[in-house]
């Protein structure tokens, strides 16, 4: 069993059509009382695509340990097939974001041949120095691109240079690196001769992208680093943008943030600068990094795509150069859920975040600003965000052949059981 069967999808919706349907009329004549067609908003709504993680379909774990669930895929390959079930169900997901050397493919062709026939393209190319790997001649230990030895530094920018050759052979169109770089002690490392080698370094990195490409620097507070990490936060990721060239950009995880953190003022920042690269959607209560999204802070994801929706509205955004055109990407990997499910769950809940904040009345909005009407303008929003937009979501997965109800319909067809009894070890 390698897909989920159209007809059952049918089927299952089929069942649900009448109160869907019902449903859907009442949102439409609730919206139209505010003066919003909800054909156009459901048009809207359907532009919105989001990758997946190849290293997403398999159980994390803690530092305590890690629960594997059966049947997980065994390699990249499996993984398209469990990537392509999330996407018949959801409509959303068309493209798998890879992580190497994790899921780095034998034969590139291949895996690209298999991903087309699946349904699916290839998104970011993230890349790892912050994990020794069997074989490799030089420790990360002490940093990749920062390190002090001049072998080291050499030895992460092949790495890196590796990843673009797959990426281009896989049809992807963008470099994410994530830097584990830092010192967990004072004294431990010069700050600013740190920074200076990971730009050097980009800069090599840089001037290999086809002029396609786009680079995304992540940023991250602390960890494994517990005293400076080199690229720390926001601006950092900015200064570094900044000194490669305009196919840089800072990408936000907003499992990387101190808590507290206002992370959509950092969005609005970063499109001001024209830097906002895209995101890996994921969601924290404390500092944990990799919860399901939507899990905890539902209404701080609904303010981030508030800003993005106004400023893809923005007449000046749409003249910036290059374009305004984010990149969506989940960045989970839990220890509890089916990753399967955990994976749908979260695309619905980044769907229904970005069709919410298309319901914002954005005249009524600037005019409460302009007035400094505290109240107002905050009701603005929360009238957005508390409407139940899941008919529009459930209508952009029917017209696309997808379910109405992914994870209903996926504990039905029994595909973890089928994968349980054919990836045995």
């Amino acid at each position: 069993m390698d897909r989920i069967c159209p007809e059952l999808i049918a089927a299952a919706n089929q069942a649900l059509t009448k109160s869907f349907q019902q449903d859907f009329r009442a949102l439409g004549e609730s919206l139209s009382r505010r003066g919003l067609d909800i054909k156009n908003i459901l048009a809207e709504s359907a532009s919105l695509t989001v990758a997946l993680p190849s290293w997403g379909f398999s159980q994390a774990g803690t530092r305590f340990g890690r629960f594997p669930i059966a049947g997980e895929p065994r390699n990249v390959a499996e993984k398209m097939f469990d990537a392509a079930v999330v996407n018949d169900l959801t409509g959303i997901t068309p493209r798998v974001s890879i992580h190497v050397p994790w899921d780095k493919p034998i034969d590139s062709k291949i895996l690209k041949r298999q991903a087309t026939s699946l349904g699916l393209a290839f998104d970011s190319i993230n890349s790892n120095t912050f994990q020794d790997q069997p074989g490799q001649r030089y420790s990360y230990r002490f940093g990749s691109l920062s390190h002090t030895d001049r072998a080291v530094r050499r030895q992460a920018i092949e790495h890196h240079l590796e990843c673009v050759e797959i990426g281009r052979a896989l049809g992807s169109k963008a470099l994410t690196v994530w830097l584990a770089d830092g010192g967990s002690f004072p004294g431990q490392q010069h700050l600013r001769l740190a920074l200076e080698r990971v730009i050097g370094s980009l800069r090599e990195i840089y001037s290999a992208l086809p002029k396609t490409w786009r680079l995304f620097t992540e940023h991250k507070p602390f960890e494994p680093a517990f005293y400076s990490t080199v690229v720390q936060d926001w601006g950092t990721s900015l200064m570094i943008a900044q000194a490669l060239g305009p196919q840089a950009a800072c990408l936000v995880d907003l499992g990387h943030h101190l808590p507290n953190c206002n992370i959509e003022m950092v969005v609005a920042r970063l499109i001001a600068a024209n830097r906002l690269g895209g995101f890996h959607f994921n969601d924290s209560k404390f500092a944990d990094d990799d919860l399901s999204t939507g899990s905890i802070k539902p209404y701080q994801l609904f303010l981030i795509f508030n800003e993005l929706v106004d400023a893809a509205r923005d007449p000046e955004t749409k003249k910036s150069r290059p374009p305004f055109e984010p990149a969506y990407m989940i960045d989970q990997s839990h220890n509890l859920k089916d990753p399967i499910e955990d994976l749908m769950l979260s695309a619905v809940e980044i769907h229904r975040a970005f069709t919410k904040a298309l319901l914002v009345d954005r005249t009524a909005l600037a005019r409460y600003q302009e007035m400094n009407d505290v109240v107002m303008a905050e009701r603005t929003l929360k009238v957005a965000y508390e409407t139940d937009v899941s008919p529009i979501l459930a209508e952009v997965r029917r017209q696309a052949g997808a379910a109405l109800d992914p994870v209903a319909v996926y504990r039905r067809c029994g595909y973890r059981e089928a994968k349980a009894c054919e990836r045995r070890n």
